[in-house]
């Protein structure tokens, strides 16, 4: 069966950086485009970034970027998230989704059922 799991979340300064991984297993992970999404404390889901099978058609949700980075390794079957310059604003649990999406309009709220497959999630806190 399908399965995402997050990991790399942890406690951050301001200004600080993490890496998130996203293992994939029971499908072919390249086939398939993948995204995060993250919810802050008392908040809905909030899309934050999309890529395509083969790691293109890269799309951010406007906070994050140039701060964040999505990538891919296939070969490992591992989604990632490289998050610089982190804010407090930031402070979410981060979740791996199969899927994609872009969002015209920001923030961009979504629901489990915008994607096929989620993980559990990994819990990122920015604070001094």
């Amino acid at each position: 069966q399908v399965q995402l799991v997050e990991s790399g979340g942890g406690l951050v300064e301001p200004g600080g950086s993490l890496r998130l991984s996203c293992a994939a297993s029971g499908f072919t992970f390249s086939e398939y485009a993948m995204t995060w999404v993250r919810q802050a404390p008392g908040k809905g889901l909030e899309w934050v970034s999309s890529t395509n099978g083969r790691g293109g058609n890269i799309v951010y949700t406007d906070s994050v970027k140039g701060r964040f980075t999505i990538s891919r390794d296939n070969a490992k079957n591992t989604l990632y998230l490289q998050m610089n310059d982190l804010k407090p604003e930031d402070a979410a649990v981060y979740y791996c989704a199969r899927g994609y999406l872009f969002c015209g309009i920001q923030p961009c709220s979504v629901t489990r059922d915008d994607f096929s497959s989620w993980g559990q999630g990994t819990q990122v806190i920015v604070s001094s």
